[in-house]
């Protein structure tokens, strides 16, 4: 049965058919809704069902509580209505025009950049060019049918090759192969672009960017982007990791800083080791944007990684820094362990 749902305040309707979730049908009907994993761990697709019923499908407790049941919110990556429904939601009008592809590419190049994390660099067909936005991500299409996402870490005007951040998992289908067997001049497939992680330029808001581990793939892109654009609003990137070489890319961040007068880098190791001889910050990364930046009041925050890292980002910044919920975005990597598609890991 064919449900109609009406989006608040823009007054946007359209149709649900069988066995589709409210994302997926609005995403049909070129209405961008916001999402992440699409797969109801990061909470991004977080609505207000104001009128209606849905079942609410598979997700984390992280992303959905029972206090956010009980005060009428859904995830609709995963919300399938019961009923026709009214629902609150913000739009994304930037993703709306650009179209989602199949396609094939080759594998040009595999570049380790450290012990666990490579750099896969894909070509796409002579005669397509993938439009995207800095921050998105694919999916790349296994022969058995699975899918496993990865954020794009190269800028939509550096596009001769999509560069994808992959770490290794032991027992990570995907990576576990790429580690292992795979070969330069592959072919793969791949769907994209998907997600709603990427920079509103309209705001001249000044901007703390959050990475953990391979979260720094998007953020860089977005960098990129911005620095080709131009954009002179000031720019923070904290980044986090465990120990030193974790922070694969180290130099190129700190390149960005003697090249952009309105961009600063502050990399930070949870489980520093003597053999570091790390004398910058430590603990939590988040942590150490709150250490500099106790008003987060006027600020946007653009946050990418582990899961753990988003959310207490998410509930510090807004709760104690005074940050306004609709000034952070995020997009959390999850791993097998947690059955979900959006990750960097498997």
């Amino acid at each position: 049965m064919t449900r109609h749902v009406i989006i608040k305040p823009s007054d946007h309707a359209f149709d649900v058919d069988d066995a589709e979730t409210v994302l997926e049908a609005a995403l049909r009907q070129s209405l961008p809704l916001p999402y992440g994993c699409r797969d109801g761990a990061c909470g991004t697709c977080k609505g207000k069902v104001l009128v209606g019923a849905v079942d609410y499908g598979r997700y984390q407790a992280t992303a959905l509580s029972d206090a956010d049941r009980a005060a009428g919110f859904a995830l609709f990556c995963q919300a399938k209505p019961l009923s026709d429904l009214v629902i609150e939601s913000r739009e994304i009008s930037a993703v709306r025009d650009i179209p989602i592809k199949k396609l094939p590419c080759r594998v040009h190049k595999m570049e380790r950049l450290a012990a666990d994390v490579m750099a896969l660099h894909l070509r796409l067909p002579a005669n397509e060019r993938l439009q995207f936005l800095a921050g998105q991500y694919i999916e790349i299409l296994m022969k058995d049918g699975k899918r496993r996402a990865f954020s794009m870490a190269n800028a939509p005007h550096d596009d001769a090759f999509l560069q994808l951040h992959l770490r290794h998992y032991a027992g990570g289908t995907f990576t576990e192969y790429a580690f292992t067997q795979m070969k330069e001049r592959e072919i793969l497939r791949f769907e994209g672009p998907f997600g709603t992680f990427f920079l509103r330029e309209e705001s001249e808001k000044p901007i703390v960017f959050l990475a953990s581990g391979t979260g720094f793939a998007p953020i860089k892109a977005i960098l990129e982007h911005a620095f080709h654009r131009d954009i002179g609003r000031p720019m923070e990137l904290y980044w986090g990791a465990r120990i030193r070489p974790d922070l694969y890319l180290d130099a190129l961040p700190r390149g960005w800083t003697e090249a952009h007068a309105n961009f600063r880098y502050i990399p930070v190791l949870s489980e520093a080791r003597a053999e570091d001889e790390w004398t910058g910050h430590t603990g939590f990364v988040h942590e150490a944007v709150m250490k500099n930046h106790p008003d987060l009041s006027g600020h946007q925050v653009y946050a990418c990684g582990a899961p753990v890292m988003v959310e207490a980002a998410h509930r510090d910044f807004t709760s104690r820094c005074g940050l306004p919920e609709d000034e952070f975005f995020s997009d959390a990597f999850t791993t097998a362990s947690d059955s979900l598609k959006k990750n960097t890991a498997i």
